[in-house]
Parts: C-alpha cells; structure tokens; sequence
C-alpha cells in the first residue's frame, strides 16, 4: 500500500528524531579504553587514556581550583580523579556521555581532598610569635601562613560543604553550568534530561546553596 506525502513525512521525521544522538570525541576515547581494559590490552589502555586526560586536563583543573581555591590540592583532587576513572572505567556506561560521569567523580574527589585538608589543618599547632629568634622565623611577606590561609578560605570552604550537601544530581547540574559554563542545552545533551528538568535542578540547587549559605553569614 502506498502512503500520503504526510505519512512519508512522519516516517521520516520520526527516523530523524529517533536517531540516537552522535557520541562526543571524549566518549568515544572513554568507550576504547574500556574496550582494552576489558580486552586486558592495558598497555594500549593506558596509552589510549593518556589522549583523553590530555583533552581533559585542563578543564578538569578549572573545575577543581573552583572548589578548592589552591593549585596543590587542585591538582591533587585532579590526578586522583584520573586516577579512579581508569581504576573504574570498566563501569563505564557506553551509552552515557563520559563528560557527565567524568565530572562527577571529579566533583566528589575535589569534596574528599577538601575533607582531607580539613583534617590535616586540625592536627596543625602555629609556632608562638613571642618565642625567642621567633621574628626571624617569620615566612616571606609575599607568602601567607597557614592561619591566614585558614582565614582567607574560609568561605571557599563554606561553599564547599553545602555544594556537598546537594543531591547528586543537582550537584552535577551546577557545577556543569555554574562552574564549565554550560548551557541548560548542552548539560541537557549530555545528561540525557530534557532542558526543563535541568534548569529546575539548577534552581533548586542555586536556592538550597543561598539559604545554607545565609545561615553562615
């Protein structure tokens, strides 16, 4: 049976809309590495994955400075998110975009190094200024000490702990949009939700921050 020019038309603007969308470059080096990991071609892994840290390195650096506000611990939470991507990549959803995973699994490496400092600032003990050749002691004037460090960051911090507090999914949303730059539409694209649905997780996610942050004024 023949059909209308209108149901050639549906026919082939349903082929167009059910067209799965195109997988980025960085999915597609995500999804090879896999391959070989699982293939047990370490080697060519590795090799593979060097390419893709490469593309990804310098926005992941962008991101973790975001969070941590100090090139050292930056860079830490960036190597030992690498670091867990590979280590994990067989977990890896093909399907999925790699951005999306990528991003938070660095998030959560950024929260952990941030904790981590948290922990190691408590066991610090400031040397006594009163005490004899004490002046002398005294670090460079261009170089903060650890108490002003403290001081200074401390609302870096604060945003940190309740960026932490969000749920997954809001979490990942802002970052994407607040922190990379994205638009509703590309975080949209990459996440698989509709455009609608991520800007009313942005919202949520930018009110619950101010009203934790109001609270810490």
């Amino acid at each position: 049976m023949s059909r209308t020019p209108s149901q050639r038309l549906v026919s082939q603007t349903s082929g167009v809309l059910n067209t799965p969308p195109v997988p980025s470059l960085d999915s597609q080096l995500a999804a090879d590495v896999k391959a070989l990991v699982v293939a047990g071609h370490r080697d060519l892994a590795r090799e593979r994955y060097d390419e893709l840290v490469a593309r990804l390195q310098r926005r992941a650096v962008r991101i973790a400075f975001h969070y941590l506000r100090d090139p050292h611990d930056a860079d830490e939470a960036v190597q030992d998110a690498f670091v867990k991507v590979f280590v994990n990549i067989r977990t890896y959803r093909d399907e999925l975009p790699f951005e999306a995973w990528f991003t938070k699994i660095l998030v959560n490496a950024c929260l952990d190094t941030r904790k981590a400092r948290g922990r190691r600032l408590q066991w610090f003990v400031p040397s006594d200024p009163d005490s004899a050749g004490g002046a002398a002691l005294d670090p460079p004037a261009r170089e903060h000490s650890p108490e002003q460090r403290v001081l200074a960051d401390e609302r870096a911090q604060q945003i940190t702990k309740a960026v932490g507090t969000l749920p997954d999914r809001q979490r990942l949303v802002f970052t994407l949009c607040q922190v990379d730059d994205c638009t509703p539409a590309e975080v949209s694209q990459a996440l698989g939700l509709s455009e609608a649905t991520v800007r009313v997780h942005l919202f949520r996610a930018v009110r619950k921050l101010r009203a934790l942050l109001e609270h810490v004024r």
